[in-house]
């Protein structure tokens, strides 16, 4: 008779397996690639639109100062721009350019590329298939957490 598994073991052997994983995916940087911190302002103004500056280092959780230089790195290659607001013309809004949709696309099929070979080099079919069926398992846990 097998015994239930153990949540908490689970959890720590979870965490243990999936925090390298997208430690390593985020780390990974062709040269000129943008920083983790960029790349976090530009999938958050991505994801919720235009912000300021004060809103976007309170999203990422730095003091407002911190942000300047990230907004005018992003800036200086073109893949955010600054506007006022219409709402409050004594605001700033930055927000995404096309050109930063682009980068941000191009990073996560670079982050894709490197997973799929990953996980052809390293799974068999039949790992594969086991890997595929528990993704809806590591989904539902995701939104629960």
């Amino acid at each position: 008779m097998t015994s239930a598994p153990d949540p908490e073991r689970i959890a720590t052997d979870l965490r243990a397996c999936l925090g390298p994983l997208v430690h390593r995916l985020r780390r990974f940087k062709p040269d000129g690639e943008l920083t983790l911190s960029q790349t976090s302002v530009l999938v958050r103004l991505d994801r919720e639109g235009p912000a300021t500056q004060s809103a976007l280092a309170a999203g990422e959780g730095i003091r407002p100062q911190s942000m300047g230089p990230i907004v005018a790195a992003l800036r200086a290659r073109g893949l955010v721009a600054r506007a006022a607001d219409p709402a409050d013309g004594r605001q700033v809004l930055v927000s995404l350019t096309e050109a930063g949709r682009e980068g941000l696309r191009g990073a996560r099929r670079e982050r894709s590329r490197r997973l799929v070979l990953a996980i052809t080099g390293e799974l068999s079919p039949a790992e594969q298939e086991q890997l595929a069926a528990a993704l809806p398992l590591l989904e539902r846990i995701a939104h629960r957490i």
